[in-house]
C-alpha cells in the first residue's frame, strides 16, 4: 500500500487555472472519491498523480518519494479511464493477461492470475470471447480487471462507471469495494455521481472551480457540509437552505425566514456558535429527510406545489415565491398538490451557514 500526499498543488493551462492550491492526503489503502461537477479539477488531480500531467506548482508524494519528474510508467499506478480502452484485437484472456506478460511472469502464473481475476469479475465464460463483440458494460468491467490484475499499489479510475447502464453501474460498485479491499490498494476514484462517492468511499474529496471544498467521510459531508455548495450538492434532493436573518424570541434565539414565518428556536449548540460568529445575516438549512408533518401550531403551514412519488418515497415539494423547500416522506404520505401542510424540522438537523461567505457557521 502506500499514501498520497499533495502539497500546494496547482495546474495552470495557459491563462486557465484549472486546480488552486490543494493539499490533500490519502491514507495507505484508503478508497478516496474526489466529487464534484464537471470542470472542478477532479480529473486534472487524477492526471497529476497518475504522471500524465505535470504540476504547474506544489509536490506530489507517495509515501515521502516526491513523483515531480517521475515517468507514468515507473510509478506503479494502474488506471481505468472513462472510456474502457482495452485491446479490440485480443480476446478476454490475453487483454487481461497483458500486463503480466509485459513484466514477463511465467506462463503458469499469468494463467492462475487470469483465472482468478475473471473468477472474481464474472468473466470465466468469456475469455476466449473476442473483446471487439462485448457489450458495453463487459468492456468496462474487463478494462478493470486489466489494469487490478498487476496489483499496482495505487489503482485509479476516472468516471469509469459513467457509459454503463443503471443496473450494471449498482453491481459494479459493490464489485470495486471489494476488488478495493482483497487487495488493500490505494484507491482514487474521480466521479461526479454523490451515490457513487458515497456508497463507495472510506473518504470524500469535495471539489468546485478547482478549489477542495471539505474531505471527509461519507457521513461528514452528507450531516455537517462545510460550505453552501457542499451542503446543496450533496444528497438528493440537496440541503434545503433558506435566507433569513437571527432574531430573538421569547422561546429562544430563532431565524426569520420572510413570508415563511420565523423558525422553531434553535439547537442550545448553534446558538452557542452563532453568538461566537457574529452573523446576523444566515442561510438556514436542514435536509429534506428530516422533515415529519405535523399537527400541532408549532409547525411551519406551507403549501404543496409538487408531489414526486418515486418508489419507497415521495419527494414533496412545498413554499411559494423564492422560500421553496423539499422534504421527504415515506411512499403512503397523504400529501397532495394544491393542499396546505403543517412541517416541522428535527432542531438537531439545523445547520446555518453566514450569508455573506457562506461557510458553515459551527461551535468550537
Amino acid at each position: 500500500m502506500t499514501a498520497i500526499r499533495l502539497e500546494n498543488l496547482v495546474k495552470r493551462f495557459g491563462a486557465f487555472t484549472a486546480l488552486k492550491t490543494m493539499d490533500l492526503e490519502i491514507r495507505n489503502g484508503e478508497f478516496m472519491a474526489l466529487l464534484g461537477p464537471s470542470g472542478c479539477g477532479k480529473s486534472t488531480t487524477m492526471n497529476m498523480i497518475a504522471g500524465m500531467e505535470s504540476p504547474s506548482e506544489g509536490r506530489i508524494l507517495f509515501d515521502d518519494k516526491d513523483m515531480n519528474g517521475v515517468a507514468m510508467g515507473r510509478r506503479g499506478v494502474g488506471f481505468v479511464f472513462q472510456n474502457y480502452a482495452i485491446f479490440t484485437h485480443m480476446n478476454v484472456h490475453d487483454n487481461l493477461a497483458y500486463g503480466l506478460r509485459v513484466r514477463k511472469l511465467p506462463e503458469s502464473e499469468v494463467d492462475s492470475r487470469v483465472k482468478a481475476i475473471a473468477e472474481f469479475l464474472q468473466l470465466t465464460p468469456l475469455l476466449k470471447q473476442p473483446s471487439a463483440k462485448l457489450s458495453v458494460n463487459i468492456l468496462q468491467r474487463l478494462a478493470i480487471g486489466r489494469s487490478a490484475i498487476v496489483e499496482p499499489a495505487i489503482f485509479l479510475l476516472d468516471e469509469p462507471l459513467s457509459n454503463v447502464d443503471a443496473a450494471f453501474r449498482a453491481v459494479m460498485r459493490t464489485e470495486l469495494k471489494h476488488l478495493q479491499r482483497q487487495f488493500r490498494q490505494t484507491m482514487v476514484y474521480v466521479t461526479h455521481d454523490q451515490l457513487e462517492a458515497m456508497t463507495m468511499a472510506d473518504r470524500i474529496a469535495v471539489m468546485d472551480h478547482g478549489v477542495l471544498q471539505q474531505v471527509g467521510t461519507p457521513l461528514e459531508v452528507y450531516n455537517n457540509p462545510a460550505n453552501l455548495f457542499v451542503a446543496g450538492f450533496i444528497g438528493s434532493p440537496g440541503m434545503n437552505l433558506l435566507k433569513g436573518s437571527l432574531a430573538d424570541s421569547d422561546r429562544g434565539l430563532v431565524v426569520n425566514l420572510g413570508e415563511m414565518g420565523r423558525s422553531q428556536p434553535l439547537d442550545p449548540e448553534l446558538v452557542s456558535a452563532v453568538r461566537q460568529s457574529g452573523s446576523r445575516e444566515v442561510v438556514y438549512g436542514f435536509r429534506p429527510e428530516r422533515v415529519s408533518l405535523s399537527g400541532t401550531a408549532e409547525g411551519m403551514p406551507l403549501p404543496v406545489t409538487f408531489v414526486e412519488r418515486i418508489g419507497a418515497r415521495t419527494v414533496v415539494h412545498l413554499g411559494a415565491g423564492e422560500q421553496r423547500v423539499k422534504a421527504v416522506f415515506d411512499n403512503d404520505a397523504a400529501v397532495e398538490s394544491g393542499s396546505t401542510v403543517s412541517i416541522a424540522i428535527e432542531p438537531a438537523s439545523v445547520r446555518l451557514f453566514d450569508a455573506g461567505t457562506g461557510i458553515a457557521i459551527r461551535g468550537t
